[in-house]
């Protein structure tokens, strides 16, 4: 169920690899064992036009949708476990960021096929 959504400049990065940020914060959330890999849906947006303080730098910020229940320790550890790897992934990046959310359990849907 866990969603992680990848907003980013198109430009300002030293080298932007959106698959492999994908793949590294799916490893970096599941390895905290606060999600199940298995549940993990992972998307980028991309954005062209954008300021960051006034000015054209180059943003990366992610978004984690979570299902209301976690502690707030969890949401710092999974916070902070995002954050290290899009440092270390995006180190000319001036503006990195992270937010957890929570979704309410009763108005979230979904559907699946089988």
């Amino acid at each position: 169920m866990p969603h992680i959504i990848i907003e980013h400049s198109t430009d300002g990065h030293a080298q932007f690899d959106a698959a492999a940020l994908m793949r590294a914060l799916h490893d970096a959330a599941a390895g905290t064992g606060v999600v199940q890999a298995a549940d993990l849906k992972i998307r980028t947006l991309a954005y062209s036009d954008y300021l960051v303080a006034g000015q054209r730098d180059g943003f990366c910020h992610v978004t984690l949708y979570l299902l209301e229940g976690r502690t707030p320790e969890q949401k710092v550890l999974l916070s902070e476990a995002i954050r290290t790897t899009m440092v270390q992934l995006l180190p000319q990046t001036k503006s990195l960021s992270v937010d957890i959310r929570d979704m309410d359990p009763v108005a979230y849907k979904k559907r699946l096929l089988g």
